[in-house]
């Protein structure tokens, strides 16, 4: 048994679950958060051209940078750009899940694993993105490790634009929709990590990367 699998198992324990009750106690929760009322929320358009300039609007507001190429298959060569224009090492730690595209061709050497202290720069897709704030929903897998997210100096992320949501609330169901299950880790990512903690003054990757970077796939 796994820590998680203990965690859970003693708080079934004490709600008194147990598998006859089982179906019926996830039955009322699915009952619950399908009958729940949203609050109010900001207007965001929901066509795919509106949220797409809406999450460059807020990216851009987060200090993240934006780019954006037609098919997943040019991204490689868009994050070589972007490595060169700032004088930045083009090896990189990448989610196992974008190993397949052709990184050597444009001239970055790729290592699909999760990061470790000495990567400078991380490359991973996200799960979604959500327009209303501009941030990057990623759920942690085997193969969408969170490390390359959060150790690199250097964050670059491959957006779909198909994968852009008006709010976290669609961010949520979808996970729900897609996963069935929640993943054991869920990262929201506004731009570069900062914090004013020292005399209110904003420093920029405190905890985490210095620079976060979009590429959104129109055609995806």
């Amino acid at each position: 048994m796994n820590s998680r699998e203990d965690i859970l198992g003693r708080v079934r324990a004490h709600l008194n679950r147990n598998e006859i009750n089982a179906v019926a106690g996830r039955a009322a929760i699915k009952t619950t958060l399908a009958a729940r009322e949203q609050g109010p929320r900001p207007a965001v358009a929901s066509e795919k051209s509106a949220l797409a300039g809406r999450l460059v609007e807020k990216s851009l507001a987060q200090s993240s940078t934006v780019d954006t190429v037609s098919t997943v298959a040019e991204a490689p060569a868009a994050v070589a750009r972007y490595l060169a224009g700032l004088n930045l090492s083009g090896k990189a730690v990448v989610w196992p899940s974008l190993a397949a595209l052709d990184w050597n061709s444009a001239g970055i050497a790729t290592e699909a694993r999760g990061a470790q202290d000495v990567d400078l720069v991380g490359i991973t897709g996200c799960f979604c993105a959500v327009a209303e704030t501009g941030t990057l929903m990623l759920c942690g897998s085997s193969v969408t490790p969170a490390t390359v997210s959060l150790l690199p100096e250097t964050h670059i992320a491959i957006v779909p634009t198909s994968r852009i949501v008006p709010g976290m609330e669609e961010g949520f169901a979808l996970a729900r929709t897609e996963l069935g299950q929640l993943p054991r880790a869920i990262n929201f990512i506004s731009g570069p990590s900062r914090t004013g903690d020292i005399e209110q003054t904003i420093v920029l990757g405190a905890h985490g990367p210095y620079r976060v970077h979009l590429i959104l796939v129109t055609d995806e």
